[in-house]
């Protein structure tokens, strides 16, 4: 059985060893709040029985455990520079054992896991055993994008970038012709914070729901985020220009689908 008023106060006990007055905890924290609910609603939408409704849920609220203490040691949200976020929160649940404050039983371990474990992996690297541990690394790697977006379009710059004004980066050739090809991001090519603005929008090709894009389309986040970034560079202001038209395209294209 899961608990999740007990899950969600066991979180807010956690939480409690790190400074809540850090710009970044205080971020993950709303952020892992709004990725749960997100995942409820995602699987709300697809008519799921209440059993996945309140694991989907669960899992939002276990997702990004680890990045309390990536930023404890490393003061980075970047896992290029420090850990993989994942598969430390991973570590810290099932090998520290801390998976027991929000969840009594064991009979979820290997689905609450592998969704962890998967929902920052890139699509081709992904790895589950069954349909359930599939479903549920499917809905929490939606429901993080989803919120990621929402920081985008609304967190002060400095605390979603590391950075207040982007205007002078550039967007490199090779991170462009991924977007444009609609490939998966690689992570380990991005060299600016131009290149990490534009795996965000290539987000819309990771979508493993329709009803993930259409959250996105509604609240506009592509439009919001486009327009919050101007460039100095002629050439990376039209490489984002033709990205911006591209991922518009896309969502108009397959929110219907």
């Amino acid at each position: 059985m899961i608990d999740i008023i007990k899950a969600k106060q066991a979180f807010k006990n956690y939480v409690k060893k790190y400074d809540i007055n850090n710009s970044k905890i205080a971020l993950k924290i709303a952020h892992i709040e709004r990725t749960s609910q997100i995942a409820r609603n995602l699987t709300e939408n697809l008519n799921l029985e209440k059993e996945d409704i309140e694991l989907a849920e669960l899992i939002g609220l276990l997702h990004d455990i680890g990045r309390f203490e990536q930023v404890r040691i490393y003061n980075t949200f970047s896992d290029k520079d420090s850990v993989n976020h994942g598969e430390l929160g991973a570590k810290i649940l099932f090998e520290d054992g801390e998976i027991r404050r929000f969840i009594e039983e064991d009979r979820y371990d290997n689905i609450i896991k592998t969704a962890i474990v998967n929902h920052n992996r890139n699509r081709e690297t992904m790895q589950w055993s069954n349909e359930k541990e599939e479903l549920h690394s499917k809905i929490i790697r939606d429901a993080d994008k989803i919120d990621i977006l929402y920081i985008l379009t609304f967190e002060e710059k400095e605390v979603a970038w590391g950075k207040a004004d982007l205007s002078n980066e550039k967007i490199t050739d090779e991170i462009y012709r991924e977007f444009m090809n609609k490939e998966s991001i690689d992570y380990r090519k991005r060299e600016t914070i131009a290149d990490k603005l534009v795996s965000h929008f290539a987000f819309i090709y990771d979508f493993n729901y329709t009803f993930s894009l259409k959250i996105v389309k509604e609240n506009g986040y592509i439009d919001k985020i486009y327009k919050r970034f101007k460039f100095k560079d002629n050439e990376t202001e039209k490489k984002y220009n033709n990205i911006y038209n591209m991922a518009k395209t896309y969502l108009e294209e397959n929110c219907n689908k």
